[in-house]
């Protein structure tokens, strides 16, 4: 299957008060963590990422993705382009927080070949993906989530590169359980 990107341009920022069906996006690496309180899969997916945390009775899903992918309306808590720089934060039920800063930075050539080949062969804990060229650059997108975990806390953070557009996407996103959650 080919898996280039879309342009930057096309990008959007989902939250959600529910998990999303796998048949929406096509899945390129998960992974799945379990601790005492909650619960958290990461998705590194054909436009962005899918990170779906389930603790305290409750289900946040956040998704980074393509602004024409279909999506449902229903528990929709957040739905942004992905432009600029932006902060958010939710507070839900059974004292879960959400807290997110995303921004699309458009960056010069060099600077983008560098993160680039940082990303790209470094030894990372995280998951990576290498997507296809897509036929006007030689190299291919990349995608970056590292996971931290604590006992009531999970940080993400998640780079995608887009080489056509010499554009990088960070997303930082902690979900947390009460007030003093490490």
């Amino acid at each position: 299957m080919l898996s280039v990107r879309p342009k930057v341009a096309e990008l959007a920022f989902h939250v959600f008060s529910r998990s999303l069906h796998p048949e929406l996006y096509a899945l390129h690496q998960r992974r799945r963590v379990e601790r005492t309180d909650y619960e958290v899969q990461v998705d590194i997916t054909n436009c962005g990422h899918v990170v779906t945390w389930r603790g305290a009775g409750m289900t946040i899903c956040e998704v980074a993705t393509s602004a024409q992918q279909p999506l449902p309306k229903r528990r929709c808590l957040l739905s942004r382009p992905l432009k600029g720089s932006r902060t958010e934060r939710a507070e839900c039920r059974g004292g879960v927080q959400y807290k997110t800063h995303f921004q699309l930075e458009p960056v010069s050539p060099d600077m983008f070949w560098m993160v680039q080949q940082q990303l790209g062969t470094g030894q990372t804990e995280g998951l990576l993906h290498r997507f296809d060229a897509s036929g006007r650059m030689a190299l291919g997108a990349l995608s970056y989530v590292n996971v931290e975990t604590r006992r009531k806390s999970v940080l993400i953070q998640a780079i995608h590169t887009f080489p056509d557009d010499y554009a990088i996407v960070k997303v930082e996103s902690l979900f947390s359980i009460g007030d003093n959650a490490k």
